[in-house]
């Protein structure tokens, strides 16, 4: 029989390839550019970098618990869901237990890393406000349950990562431009319209339990409209995003801006033609493309 050390990195590549760290893509992106927004690149190349990869470290850390507390939460209904049975913890080919130790551990490592701000570059910002982040991140998962507004509560909880990254590095730069804020409303817009879409999967199935959602509470042809809506609003956020901060320019409006108006256009057209054959398309390809994007023209403009 293996060992238990033999079997922890098994148990660790499960966890990872269920929770599908690949898609951190999504975030990641946007907590880079508020890092990025806000640094004083008069600081040396030290301090910079141990800012980038503290700031990383948490990403990871922090998704991490967020999608494990997730799969724990519902490991009953996705064992009874045939589209979610095989996951690793509603399969068992995670423990219950194992799920939790993981989860435990990548909180625990997420409050010591932020906790680094404070001895290592004199921001206790992050140690305060470590737990309460992990606490929001975690509701998420609990509120399909109670409201079909869970959509909005999973955009609030990615749209922390810019805001979070500019706390990291200096707070003061919330109040000096309103570019952040309107990145995270971006964000929070932008992933509430896609999960809209994703929920189309679940529709009849989180009718059957009464789980909420707008799918579940409007159906398939008025969940599309309100995913629009959130996605022509979230676009009106990062025009603003893109004219209260000078150091946005033509690079963000023409590789950023205009690529990911057309993105968004293309994912509804895919559902519109495909149905559920296009979700997959939709959901992850064309929205891993657009936080690429930005990120990248955001980048390119503050540094060149």
């Amino acid at each position: 029989m293996p060992s238990s050390a033999q079997q922890a990195p098994s148990r660790l590549s499960i966890a990872a390839s269920d929770i599908k760290l690949a898609h951190s893509v999504f975030a990641l992106p946007f907590a880079i550019l508020g890092a990025a927004l806000a640094a004083d690149f008069s600081a040396s190349v030290g301090t910079l970098t141990l800012q980038l990869v503290l700031i990383v470290a948490c990403m990871v850390a922090a998704r991490t618990w967020a999608m494990l507390i997730n799969r724990l939460a519902d490991h009953k209904l996705d064992a009874d869901n045939p589209r979610t049975a095989k996951r690793a913890i509603a399969s068992g080919r995670l423990a219950y237990r194992d799920g939790w130790l993981i989860a435990i551990a990548s909180a625990l490592g997420f409050c010591i890393l932020a906790s680094l701000f404070w001895p290592l570059l004199g921001n206790p910002w992050p140690t305060y406000l470590c737990i309460p982040v992990l606490g929001f991140i975690a509701l998420y998962s609990y509120t399909k349950r109670f409201t079909a507004l869970c959509h909005v509560f999973l955009g609030a909880a990615l749209a922390l990562s810019p805001v979070a990254a500019v706390i990291a590095i200096d707070p003061a730069y919330l109040t000096q431009t309103p570019a952040v804020w309107c990145i995270a409303g971006f964000v929070l817009l932008w992933v509430a319209g896609f999960d809209i879409i994703y929920a189309l999967q679940d529709l009849e199935y989180d009718q059957s339990v009464g789980l909420h959602s707008v799918p579940a509470k409007l159906g398939w042809s008025n969940a599309i409209w309100v995913s629009r809506a959130m996605h022509l609003a979230a676009f009106v956020s990062l025009a603003f995003a893109w004219h209260t901060e000078p150091r946005l320019t033509y690079v963000f409006l023409f590789a950023g801006l205009a690529p990911v108006a057309g993105l968004l256009v293309a994912e509804h057209a895919v559902l519109a033609q495909r149905g559920k054959a296009g979700l997959d398309m939709a959901f992850f390809t064309l929205n891993g493309i657009a936080s690429v994007l930005l990120g990248l023209a955001g980048l390119a403009d503050i540094f060149f």
